[in-house]
């Protein structure tokens, strides 16, 4: 690592010491023997913040070391079974009461952005903060045309503290590899890619709109959530400006229950929700932590969400798209086996793993969870058996899928707030058993070959000149294999039987063609587009060549 790198450790060492988040750790019983280190500490008797509680000192050091600590605490802050709950409450104002940056600063970058001050761009502009996390904080706005708005301004210098907190990440990754035997399992490096990749992406307040617009569109018929309205004439890379909400925060149970909301149909739409945007659309909210979402409180029979900060999205391809469907669906039957062979087919352990060893780990760790609420189900526990079975089948870590774990957890955090009683399985297994039936049955297939056909109609013409060029390049191969002269009986061959072997060549080759879809399609037809594309393609030419046997046979 870098001497940047090593001064950035040591701040996040002292930080941490400051703040007692080692004195957390040595509470730990693992750790509580080794306790006796904090005294040798010059820090721990000088600097240490004794006058509050463990989670405000988390929360504190977290909002000092910058915005990768405060997502970590965002994400714990929804899980008050890993963590405990007094922790889990500091943290949660982690999801909009980090400390604001002036507000003569945020008019400043106004003014800089648009080139002429606030109050000729809006009718009105509220320069103290409605809200303020690790990326950017929000202001309250009125439009000339009169419509309210929210305006997004990203935080000063935020893109230099997250690109050398990445940097010290990749060096920390460099040193796990090296020095520990495991760590090639864990693909740290491809981790930290992923994650800079969705973190800079967060820093580009244009991209944000974009992703909010396009979720806006996949909801614009759903009653299930609310997706604000983009006014994209006022937005810019580092400011956005869109509709504003009037909501009750998802954790503020009591509002919620003083408004008579359903809330057990609320957590229920909570879990349809996630899986919709992952299944139907394969574009999802990768940052559902309850700061950005919302209730809305004007049918609280019918209850509506409402979400926000599109910043980071996460997408699939169709392969882990397909694996996943099959992997939930597998789980919620309790068919163990078929998620151990899914997870050897998919990659995700070796090939040599046994089928039934797997089976029945996985089986060890899920059963204990099956027909109990979430109150009732510690996933503290199931995380680290999970863990251990990845170590003892040198299960890798897949980065594409690390957004959408982390959007599971902040999913399975809310819904525990909200309704505690809530049945996760019974709630997502029928609709993905939907799912897969449109996606593997026959309107599933054919709604993916009508997608195909503008691309199959504008390659059908070239068929007949693509194959009188293989034909062409066949015959020749032929020749030139054989070395042969051609002599005059040869050349004497009567038309009749010229056609004949051009008869049988048609008929065999077409005859080929389909044999090969017919034995590729099982397998095809499960991934991506393409492959049914290409299915009805040479099906159809297939077809064209029998038939021009059978013709010119005759």
């Amino acid at each position: 690592m870098r001497l940047k790198q090593w001064l950035r450790l040591f701040k996040i060492a002292f930080i941490c010491q400051k703040f007692g988040l080692d004195d957390i750790v040595f509470q730990l019983p693992w750790f509580h023997s080794f306790r006796f280190v904090l005294w040798l500490n010059p820090i721990y008797w000088f600097y240490r913040r004794r006058n509050q509680s463990d989670g405000e000192r988390l929360r504190l050091a977290f909002e000092i070391l910058g915005p990768i600590f405060v997502k970590l605490g965002q994400i714990l802050s929804t899980r008050p079974d890993l963590i405990p709950e007094e922790m889990a409450r500091a943290l949660s104002k982690l999801q909009d009461q980090v400390k604001p940056f002036p507000s003569a600063v945020a008019v400043e970058i106004l003014r800089a952005t648009y080139g002429i001050a606030p109050d000729q761009i809006f009718a009105e502009f509220n320069p103290e903060p409605l809200a303020s996390a690790s990326i950017a904080q929000v202001h309250t706005a009125r439009l000339t045309t009169g419509e309210e708005v929210v305006v997004k301004i990203l935080r000063p210098n935020v893109t230099e503290i997250l690109r050398d907190d990445i940097s010290l990440l990749y060096g920390m990754a460099s040193i796990i590899d090296r020095f520990w035997a495991g760590g090639q399992r864990l693909k740290l490096h491809e981790v930290v890619a992923e994650l800079e990749r969705n973190i800079l992406d967060e820093l580009d307040l244009m991209r944000e709109a974009a992703n909010g617009s396009q979720l806006r569109r996949n909801f614009s018929q759903s009653t299930m959530l609310y997706v604000p309205e983009i006014y994209w004439d006022y937005c810019r890379h580092n400011v956005l400006v869109m509709e504003r909400i009037y909501g009750v925060p998802a954790t503020d149970l009591d509002a919620l229950r003083h408004h008579s909301v359903n809330l057990k149909l609320l957590a229920e739409r909570g879990v349809e929700i996630f899986y919709t945007q992952v299944f139907r659309d394969c574009f999802f909210h990768a940052d559902m932590h309850p700061g950005n979402i919302f209730i809305s409180l004007k049918n609280p029979d019918d209850p509506q969400f409402i979400a926000i900060d599109f910043g980071i999205m996460g997408t699939l391809s169709k392969e882990d798209q397909h694996y996943l469907a099959a992997n939930f669906l597998a789980f919620f039957k309790r068919d163990y086996r078929r998620v151990a062979e899914l997870h050897i087919a998919s990659g995700w352990v070796p090939p040599n793993t046994r089928v039934d060893v797997l089976e029945s780990a996985i089986r060890t760790v899920c059963e204990p969870i099956f027909e109990k609420p979430l109150k009732d189900i510690s996933f503290g526990q199931t995380l680290l058996r999970l863990f251990q079975i990845a170590r003892r089948f040198d299960m890798e870590v897949q980065p594409q899928l690390l957004l959408l774990q982390k959007t599971l957890l902040n999913i399975e955090g809310m819904g525990r707030e909200l309704y505690p009683e809530l049945d996760l399985w019974a709630t997502a297994r029928p609709f993905l058993e939907k799912w897969m039936r449109e996606q593997i049955g026959l309107k599933g297939l054919w709604r993916r070959l009508k997608s195909q056909l503008p691309l199959i109609s504008e390659r059908l013409p070239e068929v007949p000149e693509l194959l009188y060029e293989l034909l062409k390049h066949h015959h020749q191969k032929a020749v030139l294999s054989k070395h042969t002269i051609l002599n005059d009986s040869a050349m004497s061959i009567s038309p009749q039987k010229k056609q004949r072997n051009w008869s049988y060549a048609s008929m065999g080759l077409g005859a080929g063609i389909l044999a090969f879809t017919g034995s590729n399609s099982v397998n095809t037809m499960h991934f991506s587009l393409a492959p049914e594309a290409h299915l009805l393609a040479f099906s159809i030419i297939g077809l064209m060549l029998v038939g021009i046997g059978f013709y010119k046979k005759s």
